[in-house]
C-alpha cells in the first residue's frame, strides 16, 4: 500500500527548522521541569491514595475545606472517573512509617472526618452499611443473630453461615456501584427477610464509601524510583552499544550516538509534557516510556539499515543524498506503522479512562515525538559528524 507514491523530499534541507523546533519544545519542557518539577505518582514518592463513591455529586470544595481543617495531610482531591459515578481521589501525604497499624489509623481517621461533615445526622449507635468491610459486617450480624441460630448450631456453623449473608450483601452492594443510596435495593433484593430487618434496624447508610486505598511507605517509593532510573538508563547504554555495533559501516558510531541522542530528546520531550501538564508519573508511565524508547529506535533503526544499503548501492552520491533517498524509500513504512500504532493508541487515550489515562498520554506524544526525531534529529546528527570528520581530514593534508 501506497500513501507517498515516489518522494523525493529533502528532508535533510529543513534540518534548521526541525532543530528549532525541537529546540522549542525542549526548551518548554526544561523550564517547566526546573520550575515546577514532575507529578511524581504515590508509586514513586509515597503516601496513600483514597478513592471514595458518593451517594450524589461530591463537592470537592467542601471535601478539601474538611480535610485542611484535620489533622490529615491532604495533597490533593480530584475527581475520578466518569462525573456520574461521584467518585473522588484523595492523595494523602507519605506516612513515616511502613506499620500496617499507621495505614489503619490514618483510614479510620479520614473515616471520622469525612463523617463529621457528610454524615452528621447518623444514628451512632447502628452501624455505616456502605463502609462495612466482610469481617466487619459478619461480625455485626453475629453479633444480632437475626435467624436466632446461635443456641441450635456449633460455633463453626454458626460463623460460617453469618460469613455467607455478609459475603451476599456486599455483592449487593459491588451491584449497586459500591454504594447504596436506600433500602429500597435491600428490599427488592433475594436477601432473607430476617437479615433485610436486621440491616434496616441496626445499620445506617452513610453518604459515602471508601471504595478503595493504595498506600506506598517512602522507603518503597524511593526504591521504586531507583528502579525505574535504572532501567531506562541500561535500556539506552543496551540500544547505544548495539546500534554502534550494529551499523559501524556508518562512519564508525555515528549512527550509535545518533540514535541515543534522538532517544533523550524523545523522553525529555516526553517527560517535559507531562511536567507542562502535570500528568502524574507512575509505574505505568515508566512502562510506556520504556514502550516508546524501543518503538522510536526501531523506526531509526529501518532509516539507517536502508542507509547502510544505499551506500553501497550509491557508491558516487554524497551522504546527504543517500540519507534523504533512505527516508525517502522509508517513508510509507513509517507512515503506515506509526500511523497504524498512533491511532490505537489515541483511542485509549480517548476511551481507555483514567486508570490508562497517563500509559495512552506517553504513548500518543512518544510516537509523534519518536518518529518526528528518527527523521529529523537522528539522520541529521549523522550527516554533521561525517562534515567534521571530512573537516579534520581537510586540516591534516593542509593547503593544496
Amino acid at each position: 500500500m501506497d500513501i507517498v507514491r515516489d518522494s523525493k523530499i529533502d528532508w535533510l534541507s529543513y534540518k534548521w527548522v526541525f532543530i528549532g523546533l525541537s529546540i522549542v519544545l525542549l526548551t518548554a519542557g526544561g523550564f517547566s521541569l526546573a520550575s515546577r518539577g514532575l507529578n511524581l505518582g504515590v508509586d514513586f514518592s509515597g503516601g496513600t491514595l483514597v478513592y471514595v463513591k458518593f451517594a450524589d455529586a461530591p463537592q470537592l470544595d467542601q471535601i478539601r475545606s474538611v480535610l485542611d481543617g484535620s489533622t490529615l495531610k491532604a495533597e490533593g482531591v480530584t475527581r475520578f472517573d466518569e462525573p456520574e459515578k461521584n467518585e473522588v481521589q484523595i492523595r494523602l501525604a507519605r506516612v513515616e512509617t511502613e506499620e500496617a497499624q499507621d495505614l489503619t489509623e490514618q483510614n479510620r481517621l479520614l473515616l471520622e472526618v469525612l463523617r463529621s461533615e457528610f454524615d452528621q445526622d447518623r444514628d451512632a449507635s447502628k452501624a455505616d452499611l456502605n463502609n462495612a468491610s466482610t469481617v466487619a459486617l459478619s461480625q455485626r450480624l453475629q453479633e444480632l443473630d437475626p435467624d436466632n441460630l446461635r443456641a441450635e448450631s456449633d460455633s463453626v456453623e454458626f460463623q460460617q453461615h453469618y460469613e455467607a449473608l455478609a459475603r451476599r450483601v456486599i455483592e449487593l452492594r459491588n451491584d449497586q456501584g459500591g454504594i447504596f443510596s436506600g433500602f429500597e435495593a435491600v428490599r427488592q433484593s433475594d436477601l432473607p427477610e430476617t437479615l433485610k430487618t436486621a440491616l434496616e434496624s441496626s445499620f445506617y447508610l452513610g453518604s459515602f464509601n471508601l471504595i478503595s486505598v493504595e498506600s506506598v511507605g517512602p522507603k518503597v517509593g524511593q526504591e521504586l524510583r531507583q528502579r525505574a532510573r535504572d532501567a531506562i538508563m541500561l535500556s539506552l547504554v543496551g540500544m547505544l552499544l548495539y546500534i554502534a555495533y550494529r551499523f559501524r559501516t556508518i562512519h564508525g558510531f555515528a549512527a550509535g550516538v545518533a540514535a541515543i541522542i534522538a532517544l533523550f530528546h524523545d523522553v525529555f520531550i516526553t517527560l517535559g509534557f507531562f511536567s507542562i501538564f502535570y500528568k502524574e508519573i507512575s509505574l505505568t508511565v515508566v512502562a510506556a516510556v520504556l514502550t516508546l524508547v524501543g518503538y522510536s529506535i526501531n523506526d531509526t533503526i529501518v532509516v539507517f539499515d536502508r542507509v547502510r544499503e544505499n551506500l553501497r548501492l550509491m557508491r558516487r552520491q554524497d551522504l546527504a543524498t543517500v540519507i534523504n533517498t533512505s527516508i525517502n524509500q522509508t517513508l510509507n513504512r513509517t507512515i503506515l506503522t506509526s500511523g497504524m500504532t498512533f491511532l490505537a493508541a489515541f483511542s485509549l487515550y480517548l476511551f481507555g479512562g483514567p486508570v490508562l489515562n497517563g500509559f495512552s498520554f506517553a504513548l500518543v506524544v512518544g510516537i509523534i515525538v519518536g518518529t518526528y526525531s528518527s527523521i529529523a534529529i537522528a539522520s541529521p546528527i549523522v550527516l554533521w559528524w561525517q562534515n567534521v570528520l571530512d573537516a579534520r581530514k581537510a586540516r591534516r593534508r593542509g593547503p593544496v
